[in-house]
């Protein structure tokens, strides 16, 4: 009878154990798919040409899909629409301009700046062919069109400040990129705070002039994660960087293609498209101490006009939105 009691508890033992054991399984099993995510949701610009190839030639499908995640691609019209689908938890990844981002960062937005997708000139302060505007200096009563809070916005800021001007001295208005290059072409602005592609496509196809140019006032071309995604899935943090470092190594061997698929992408010509790349270097991917302290000068400008709080520590915010490590990682 004894013998036949303690088999039993030891039979009740062993299924329990096997049952902790299969629980302990589930929840290894469990906590490892937690590690992946479902689904990654990249933005691609027409101002960010590697986002254009890795849409193009489908390498994120390629990569996530034997992982069985999702790849979903949402167009970017500017950096204030990437940092509004960051801030909003629409995109995982934005492509946007560093002085922009730093905005975005002084009111608390959730991101990392991980990766230079190339050093662009971008912008410059553009006016029509036969314009007498000729200078910073001659602006002062004007209309110019600009998108507030991006590169060309700050650009303007920049450039008055140094010609001892501010945004009160001009009248500027709000409008969307490419509706700012109409509004230059139709004569309902004098200037225009000009972004690629469509600042080319003026330049070649109107002969409009880029009367104020500063390569040092454009604020890098960045790829920015949310904090959370960063947080919780750095190996995938990795994983697309890995994708923009293949697009810029095979767009450096392939400009001739690269410059195809933007214009294919944003319905330009084959010159447009061209001279836009032409404006972009694409060999310093690592984010760092250049792209820090090009940030900050344009922090101070955005803090004396009153963009970002006076009480900001700028400093601090370019130090936090910078985060190289996971770029260190993946560059060779």
């Amino acid at each position: 009878m004894k013998k036949w009691i303690v088999t039993s508890l030891g039979l009740v033992l062993a299924a329990v154990l096997a049952a902790g054991c299969s629980q302990g399984n589930a929840s290894s099993a469990s906590s490892n798919e937690q590690e992946k995510p479902s689904k990654i949701r990249l933005d691609y610009a027409h101002y960010s040409p590697l986002s254009l190839v890795i849409k193009e030639k489908g390498w994120a499908e390629e990569a996530f899909a034997p992982e069985g995640i999702e790849v979903t691609w949402v167009l970017s019209q500017g950096s204030n629409k990437a940092l509004e689908f960051l801030n909003s938890n629409s995109v995982d990844f934005g492509s946007a301009a560093g002085a922009a981002a730093l905005i975005a960062k002084a009111k608390e937005a959730p991101i990392s700046g991980v990766y230079v997708s190339s050093k662009p000139e971008w912008t410059a302060l553009v006016t029509s062919e036969n314009s007498p505007i000729g200078s910073v200096q001659d602006l002062v009563g004007k209309k110019i069109a600009a998108t507030v809070g991006t590169d060309p916005y700050i650009f303007l800021l920049r450039a008055l400040n140094e010609a001892g001007l501010s945004a009160k001295d001009v009248e500027i208005v709000n409008l969307q990129h490419n509706d700012g290059a109409t509004a230059l072409a139709t004569g309902q602005v004098d200037a225009w705070a000009g972004l690629d592609p469509h600042m080319a496509r003026l330049e070649l196809e109107a002969n409009a002039k880029l009367f104020y140019r500063n390569v040092d006032f454009n604020t890098y071309s960045f790829l920015l994660v949310r904090n959370d995604f960063a947080e919780k899935y750095p190996d995938y943090v990795e994983k697309v960087l890995a994708l923009y470092e293949k697009a810029r190594e095979w767009t450096l061997a392939n400009p001739g293609e690269a410059t195809e698929i933007l214009a294919n992408e944003a319905k330009l010509s084959q010159e447009v498209a061209k001279r836009q790349m032409e404006r972009n270097d694409f060999t310093q991917p690592v984010p760092g101490e250049a792209q820090k302290a090009t940030i900050l000068e344009a922090g101070k400008v955005l803090q004396s006009n009153k963009i970002i709080g006076a009480d900001a520590d700028v400093a601090k915010l370019v130090d936090e939105l910078i985060q190289p490590s996971f770029a260190q990682k993946v560059v060779k």
